[in-house]
């Protein structure tokens, strides 16, 4: 396959979504990225055929004159590395001018989470937000299976009615990539889902009746996706911080997934049984949450080590 530089980043995408099955969003950000490449080179008469190593170190530093953090950066970078690759595997370039780049080292921060109780009071006040008996079941729901489960706010919102039905142990997941995953669900989650189904279906066979369509997702919603937004979700999830007296800053759908492997990993949990239920494909991605382990190992030595004892 043969095509002009102006038609390399669709034909880029196009292969992240067929063959290494990339989700939307990170197509979207791919595209953002690469598109501002591509126009910062057209300002300077150049294309992504004629760009140079020198090239792209130039338009990093120009992106950290902006501003940008290093983790935007390196996002970028990676997005450039990937689209010169495919580039040269195509046979489109004779080199691949990315080839010998390396980015600023992301930073490895602590991720922001809540204690066990803050995430108690949470779920008391997710259990009373809503209008409607229906609007506080589904939150108590929402609520409920974010933390009992570590999923992603996108997997959550767009799980599908089928998997919920028949009080499941566990949850079948298709996360980042397709890659699919099997999740438990703990008591109090299943009897939020069961509550929370029975209304769902109750309000889907009144819209039934009027004539319209059955929805296929757990949380249906009138919109042009057919189920509750991300966005709409984070809204709720403030608000729900405030009613606890938690400062809604602090609190977030990923923050509450942080929670989830943190708590597990100060309670006992393995490291790879982590990365399995997150649904991370390396566990090095998984190894932020070491410094939990950190502390509970020093705490284990301090207060069962022999010579602890002695002291």
């Amino acid at each position: 396959m043969s095509a002009g530089p102006g038609q390399w980043i669709g034909a880029f995408l196009e292969a992240q979504a067929a063959e290494r099955g990339a989700a939307r969003n990170t197509l979207l950000a791919y595209g953002r990225d690469l598109a501002d490449f591509e126009r910062w080179l057209a300002g300077r008469g150049l294309d992504l055929a004629a760009a140079a190593q020198d090239d792209i170190e130039a338009y990093l530093e120009a992106c950290h004159a902006a501003g940008l953090s290093r983790a935007t950066r390196a996002r970028r970078l990676s997005a450039i590395r990937q689209l010169y690759r495919f580039a040269f595997e195509e046979g489109w370039r004779d080199t691949d001018p990315a080839l010998r780049l390396s980015g600023p080292a992301r930073e490895r921060r602590l991720p922001g989470t809540l204690s066990e109780a803050e995430v108690d009071r949470l779920l008391e006040a997710a259990a009373r937000h809503g209008r409607t008996p229906a609007e506080r079941l589904r939150s108590a729901c929402l609520m409920q299976m974010l933390y009992a489960t570590g999923l992603r706010v996108s997997e959550l919102v767009t799980l599908p009615v089928a998997a919920a039905r028949g009080d499941p142990r566990v949850l079948l997941v298709r996360g980042k990539g397709g890659r699919e995953r099997l999740v438990p669900l703990a008591p109090p989650a299943r009897a939020a889902l069961a509550a929370w189904l029975e209304a769902r279906d109750a309000a889907e066979a009144a819209a039934r009746a009027e004539g319209r369509p059955a929805s296929p997702f757990l949380f249906p919603f009138p919109s042009k996706a057919g189920h509750l937004s991300r966005s709409l979700f984070h809204a709720q999830l403030k608000a729900m911080a405030r009613a606890a007296g938690i400062d809604p800053a602090r609190v977030s759908p990923h923050v509450l997934r942080h929670a989830f492997a943190t708590h597990l990993l100060a309670r006992g949990a393995d490291l790879r049984a982590i990365q399995a239920l997150l649904g991370h494909a390396d566990v090095s991605t998984t190894e932020i949450y070491t410094h939990v382990l950190d502390e509970r190992l020093r705490a284990l030595v301090l207060e069962r080590h022999p010579l602890a004892r002695e002291a």
